[in-house]
């Protein structure tokens, strides 16, 4: 196991204050022969550099980490590094220990500010492994990591301050599995027993989960509404860290609930109705890799009057700077 090198204060502090915000999940392009379209993929970097969001995960689940290559992934943090400006750039890894450390590897070389660590690929694992599976990949580079508690991976909170304990690059912890009790009983937990600046707690379960994990003590949360309308995602995080939840409820009518509406209508919607919708907007995407759902005709018509309805810039209202603010 490879010796974890200590990130220096300055830029570990840098890290987290971009975490305390709305963090991209952008969709992965591919083009017409199925292969991923890194041109794209710039593109959609540059749309995110350029916008409220505060960091970029890249490939994300909603960017298909699950379904891609180690190199296809290796050449997409690679180049959203290249054109994300000064917006951090953390990378996924996991799957296996071997595959997890090899991809925080690339990921540190290409320049990747932070590792988001998915959870392993059995589905029961020992909690005495699970944690020895998070300690493997955070040792492989200097990069802070962030484990994300999914599927296989749940924590206790005794779990969670063993992690911080015997981890000592983790920066933050993102939970994605909707199980807002035991976050909150997690978070308390670590808070008082490694201290309460030890970790940045992240939501992760969706942008229509902001208001009640906000609620619980999360500071910031990633969004795959930012793929195509990263300023609706600064909206919400406005409305949750000013602690403005009637304002919240109501964006959340409005803006997000009918889009998830369609999300939840069919396993793989979370993602393939995200990639729909950069094709209406006018963005190169395809369809989902297998083996997630595609939307059919009638649900993409459906879809294309509710962004209409809702206003969402296209990619042409981009490039003619008419965006209209929030």
């Amino acid at each position: 196991m490879a010796t974890t090198l200590k990130q220096p204060a300055q830029t570990t502090d840098r890290l987290r204050a971009s975490l305390r915000g709305a963090l991209a999940f952008p969709i992965t392009p591919y083009a017409a022969d199925g292969s991923v379209d890194l041109e794209a993929v710039r593109e959609n970097a540059a749309l995110l550099a350029d916008s409220p969001v505060t960091a970029i995960v890249a490939p994300s689940g909603t960017g298909e980490f699950f379904a891609l290559t180690p190199a296809e992934a290796n050449e997409i943090v690679a180049a959203t590094v290249e054109t994300a400006g000064d917006k951090p750039v953390i990378a996924a890894a996991g799957v296996g220990p071997r595959l997890g450390a090899e991809l925080a590897q690339a990921a540190e070389r290409a320049g990747a500010a932070a590792l988001m660590i998915v959870s392993p690929y059995y589905g029961k694992p020992d909690p005495d492994a699970l944690i020895a599976y998070y300690a493997e990949i955070a040792a492989a580079s200097s990069l802070p990591v962030i484990p994300y508690a999914r599927d296989a991976a749940l924590f206790t909170p005794k779990m969670a301050e063993r992690l911080v304990n015997d981890v000592p690059n983790v920066v933050a912890f993102k939970d994605g599995r909707g199980d807002v009790r035991l976050f909150q009983q997690i978070r308390e937990h670590v808070n008082e027993q490694c201290g309460r600046d030890r970790l940045v707690w992240l939501a992760g379960t969706g942008d229509d989960l902001v208001a009640p994990y906000f609620a619980a003590g999360a500071e910031g949360f990633t969004s795959s509404l930012a793929c195509f309308w990263p300023e609706a995602s600064g909206e919400l995080f406005r409305l949750a860290s000013t602690g403005d939840y009637v304002g919240l409820a109501a964006y959340h009518q409005r803006v997000v609930r009918p889009i998830y509406a369609l999300r939840q209508r069919r396993p793989g919607y979370e993602v393939s109705v995200m990639k729909a919708a950069m094709e209406i907007l006018g963005y190169q995407a395809g369809p989902a890799r297998a083996p997630l759902a595609n939307i059919t005709s009638t649900e993409r018509d459906e879809l294309a009057g509710l962004l209409a309805t809702l206003e969402v810039p296209t990619r042409a209202d981009r490039a003619s700077n008419q965006v209209i603010a929030l």
